[in-house]
């Protein structure tokens, strides 16, 4: 189709919607007030972890919004005390009326209060988005009642009344609580447009099942692939090498109920296996321990899921000679009557050589028991429904990269030779490396809803959790099997990707955004991945504002290291901030105390003008279609002047 047969068709489309020149030009005028608004709010956040109540606080607080408006709404008629249990009341609604209703009193005239206030934050967070849109975010129940409400004019007097006869009504009628949350939910809903998680809801922590059940039932959030969650994903499609890792992960951090009771998976035959089989080594116990099993227990399964692990990851290399990791397939490199190891051609004394599962002559092949185990622990992470629904949320709204508002979004690098050029993988470098493998991934995960296996691809999905070129991970190997094995800790240093160092150079990072197809002076590299460790001065600001890395510790296992508990990047009409985030102690307590997390604000990029929606991607798209409103319109006006009808539209 050449372009003006393209443009003929367009034309045709529109034509079907605004089938008149009215309709037309009403939509223009209606694009190009939605396009004068203020930009809507982008939340960025990194490296979750899975520390679930820390997430659902800042998504309760919109990493300070909320308070802000608070403060700007009552800081001169409520005091301290009363403004933080009015915040806590937004973040926490059901949980601070279960405490007044526990007290037995009459709780008419404080509903009437709080709704009344409630309305008000409603109305100040929704004065930057068009009615429209507004009514489309409220809870469908009360979405005319609030729309009525938050867009009355408070000055009249005859509607003042009408809106407290509303109040006591809802009441009355006790709807009070359910119309309080409805309304708390459409505040948070509209304090923040757009939510970016920048990589690894999984790792270390307890719930990233919860944390993605907010996500999957959040309006408008997007993730950009990280190491762990791709090690999740390939476990769900089967690859028994990312299955083993994330089992290994789970065990030493004591995460058994997120296995068996967040995502169903059995772990009845590994432990049956492990206690026949394995024995107790210390170091293999626990850092956390678990509820269900006891240390020596969990130590027994984590072994035997190591064995396992290095067998599953030395089949891969051996199938893979392209991947060049041969010098990782270690337990072919054991000598097992000297108790040695080959590493990158020195030999090197192991702790211990206890290898029980390990034939010498066949060190990567499974014992029939292993086989029986691995065979089982695939299946129940394959089949697993709950964990099937949040790998097709990572798929369906997530990817390797996003480019966003003039910000281009990822959480680990671009991998980068020592000289600062792209590594080459297979071919591929820079983008074209990113591209390769988004679609790889897809491709692997294509396969497997079809119930087939696409065995290239799920491995490049195992290689993208440690592989030496892959952009998820950025170090040149990873050495749990020497932390575990070797002694000598220079062993254990795992040396991070020289993009690292020139990630503080504002002209690679113009490179590099350039290469992605975004220049100008308000573009950005938003990346997460390695935590900032701001109690020793480092800066999540780099290359002279080019790059911002808000991997800021929200792993609790990090808060020593970082001094702080996470960054939020908060990107509004007005520019961009960095909220540094103090650690969260926890719900209730945050309920008890109507405490708040206490958070450090950097503004460091403010716009002369205020950001509207026409400089957005949106606005963009919304330019585009107002052009080919124009030429539809001038279609019309043309056929009405020449007395004859169109041949599209009516």
């Amino acid at each position: 189709m050449d372009n003006k047969d393209y443009k003929k068709e367009y034309l045709r489309l529109l034509a079907e919607r605004y089938p008149t020149a009215r309709a037309a030009a009403a939509e223009i005028i209606n694009l190009d007030a939605i396009m004068r608004l203020p930009k809507g709010t982008e939340h960025f956040m990194s490296d979750l972890h899975g520390e679930y109540e820390a997430f659902c606080h800042i998504m309760n607080n919109c990493s300070g919004v909320i308070r802000e408006k608070v403060e700007q709404l009552y800081g001169n008629t409520m005091t301290e005390k009363e403004r933080d249990e009015f915040a806590t009341f937004v973040y926490y609604p059901q949980a601070i009326i279960a405490e007044m209703k526990a007290k037995g009193e009459d709780l008419k005239d404080w509903y009437i209060v709080q709704l009344h206030r409630l309305i008000e934050v409603c109305r100040t967070v929704a004065s930057k988005y068009t009615r429209s849109k507004v009514r489309k975010s409220l809870p469908k129940d009360f979405a005319y009642v609030i729309d009525e409400l938050i867009n009355m004019d408070r000055a009249d007097f005859n509607k003042e009344g009408y809106y407290h006869e509303i109040f006591s009504s809802i009441v009355q009628l006790n709807r009070a609580e359910s119309f309080i949350v409805a309304l708390t939910e459409a505040i948070k809903r509209l304090a923040v447009d757009t939510l970016h998680i920048v990589g690894d809801v999984f790792d270390r922590g307890e719930n990233p099942d919860k944390i993605l059940d907010l996500l999957v039932a959040h309006h408008s959030a997007d993730i950009q692939w990280g190491n762990h969650d791709i090690a999740w994903i390939g476990a769900h499609m089967g690859n028994a090498a990312c299955v083993f890792t994330v089992l290994d992960i789970s065990l030493k951090y004591g995460n058994l109920d997120l296995l068996e009771d967040g995502y169903g998976i059995s772990l009845r035959k590994l432990s049956s296996y492990a206690r026949a089989n394995i024995d107790a080594d210390e170091r293999f116990y626990p850092v956390v321990s678990s509820a269900a099993e006891t240390d020596a227990d969990v130590a027994k399964m984590r072994k035997a899921v190591f064995f396992m692990l290095m067998k599953a990851e030395g089949q891969i290399i051996a199938r893979r000679p392209e991947y060049g990791m041969e010098g990782r397939m270690l337990l072919n490199k054991i000598d097992y009557n000297e108790g040695t190891v080959l590493l990158d051609g020195q030999k090197v004394r192991l702790n211990r050589c206890d290898f029980v599962t390990v034939d010498a002559n066949e060190p990567l092949r499974y014992t029939p028991a292993e086989a029986e185990v691995e065979e089982g622990l695939r299946r129940s992470f394959m089949h697993s429904e709950k964990l099937s629904r949040h790998i097709a949320f990572m798929f369906e709204h997530g990817s390797a990269y996003k480019i966003s508002n003039d910000n281009l979004i990822y959480h680990g690098c671009i991998p980068l030779n020592a000289d600062g050029s792209y590594m080459e993988f297979l071919g591929h470098k820079g983008k074209a490396l990113m591209d390769y493998a988004d679609e790889t991934v897809r491709a692997a995960y294509k396969a497997f809803l079809k119930g087939e296996e696409n065995l290239s691809a799920l491995d490049f999905v195992w290689y993208l959790w440690c592989g030496r070129c892959s952009p998820l991970f950025g170090r040149e190997k990873l050495t749990t099997f020497e932390r575990l094995y070797i002694d000598d800790a220079r062993c254990h240093q795992e040396t991070r990707n020289p993009y690292y160092k020139f990630y503080n150079d504002k002209a690679f990072c113009e490179r590099v955004l350039h290469d992605f197809g975004i220049d100008g002076k308000y573009s950005h590299i938003v990346n997460g991945h390695v935590p900032v460790k701001k109690k020793d001065g480092e800066s999540p600001i780099k290359a002279e504002g080019k790059l911002i890395v808000i991997d800021g510790g929200f792993c609790k296992a990090y808060h020593a290291k970082t001094g702080i508990a996470g960054y939020t990047l908060i990107y509004n009409s007005h520019g961009l901030r960095l909220c540094a985030h103090e650690p969260f102690d926890s719900i209730e307590k945050a309920i008890e105390n109507r405490s708040d997390i206490h958070s450090e604000v950097t503004v460091f990029e403010t716009r002369e003008n205020r950001l509207r929606v026409s400089d957005t991607d949106t606005g963009r798209e919304l330019a585009e279609e107002v052009e080919g409103l124009k030429s539809l319109l001038g279609y019309y006006e043309s056929c009405a002047a020449a007395g004859v009808a169109p041949a599209v539209g009516k």
